[in-house]
């Protein structure tokens, strides 16, 4: 308890800091400035904010638009400028700008002027991991305090369904509107699957007809006993018994690509090319994961979001989650029952094995059917589309109360 006393007294004190700037930039006017952040900066071009990005870029508005993060070097299309997000420029342009776009929390400190939207776009749409209040005793105070900060900014949060709607409440802290338009980072695996699935097996020399399992597990970290920690565990995922067995299966030849969470593979820098002694390809630095997901036969994952994504795309997803205890004892309870999802869930290699052989597309695609019409899943690959109708909205709504 006193590392979490004195870990909140730390982060109140950065706080306090970064709001004292945010103070001193408001003497700049708000300017035609459009503002982005992914994953507290350890993000790159990726996620739901680059899809709303490309589409403003396509609509070719007349504003500037500049994207905070820890390493400005990443590449970025023209017309977006990178920014190393220290606190004087987090300060700057989010006082200066008109919108705001993140897929993650704003700092705590940070401050919002009268007339700045804030759209939250969230990292997942629907998740298998516990977030804020259905952690319970597991959810710590200081991610408390910031997610309410947080909510307390924003004026939209974006959701794909029914489903998240109604638990952005515990699980965001939010109980303002929603625009409820689906995932802009899906639009692309459903209008350019094709076009993606040949980008990436042009960029690693893979043939066509090459077979690509993704296997991507998911973060683990976060605040525990009052630090922030980012882990990464052994993996036991038996990479050659799966090829075999998918080779086995398909009669055709499979690669492995491996897929780390933003925030452990921005800590990794780089993975090693064996796993467990057998050849895989890092893709792990790959900006955006929709990218990487649209170059997949077969996705494995514990309990990565970008099941879901796969899922609504038709992509093949099968679930292996073999440490389900010692997940639970240190994130809490997870947010569906197993008799709820529509994958094929395996919790050792045996199991994952037989999970290959027995998987049946027609009847995954069935159970997909099922799960997004119960839940009123809303993916038309449009997405990015109504955001920036609803940001254009806003913004010629301001314009005539400023008359």
């Amino acid at each position: 308890m006193d590392s979490e006393r004195a870990y909140i007294k730390a982060r109140k004190r950065k706080a306090r800091h970064l709001s004292l700037w945010f103070r001193k930039m408001q003497v700049f006017p708000v300017q035609k400035k459009i503002v982005f952040s992914t994953f507290e900066g350890d993000g790159g071009y990726c996620c739901n904010p680059r899809y709303i990005a490309e589409e403003i870029l396509r609509r070719g508005w007349d504003c500037e638009m500049i994207w905070l993060t820890h390493d400005p070097t990443r590449k970025f299309p023209s017309g977006i400028r990178a920014v190393k997000d220290t606190p004087k420029n987090i300060a700057y342009h989010l006082s200066t700008a008109a919108v705001w776009i993140d897929n993650y929390r704003k700092p705590l400190g940070t401050i919002k002027r009268k007339g700045q939207l804030y759209i939250q776009t969230w990292h997942a749409s629907m998740g298998f991991k516990a977030v804020g209040l259905f952690r319970g005793e597991l959810f710590p105070e200081i991610a408390k305090i910031v997610s309410e900060h947080d909510s307390s900014l924003i004026d939209y949060v974006i959701s794909n369904s029914d489903y998240c709607t109604s638990i952005y409440p515990k699980k965001l802290l939010y109980k303002g509107p929603v625009l409820q338009v689906g995932s802009p980072r899906c639009d692309c695996l459903i209008n350019d699957k094709e076009k993606l699935r040949k980008l990436l097996r042009d960029r690693y020399n893979l043939p066509s007809y090459e077979g690509v399992v993704l296997y991507a597990p998911t973060f683990r970290g976060g605040i525990q006993k009052g630090k922030k920690q980012v882990a990464f565990e052994k993996i036991g995922l038996d990479i050659s018994r799966v090829v075999e067995t998918l080779q086995k299966k398909t009669s055709k030849h499979w690669t492995m690509m491996l897929r780390l969470h933003p925030q452990l593979s921005a800590f990794m820098k780089r993975m090693p090319s064996y796993v467990n002694g057998v050849s895989v390809i890092d893709v792990s630095q790959e900006d955006d994961m929709s990218q990487v997901l649209g170059a997949a036969d077969l996705v494995i994952t514990d309990y990565s979001s970008c099941a879901f994504d796969a899922l609504f795309c038709n992509i093949p997803v099968i679930l292996y989650a073999d440490d389900v205890e010692v997940y639970k004892r240190s994130r809490g309870s997870f947010m569906w029952k197993k008799d709820e999802l529509p994958f094929m869930i395996s919790e050792n290699n045996a199991q994952l094995q037989r999970c290959i052989l027995d998987f049946n597309k027609d009847v995954y695609i069935a159970k997909k059917e099922r799960f997004m019409k119960n839940h009123n899943v809303k993916e038309e690959g449009c997405s990015s589309v109504q955001v920036v109708d609803a940001i254009r909205k806003w913004i010629i709504e301001k314009s005539r109360n400023e008359l």
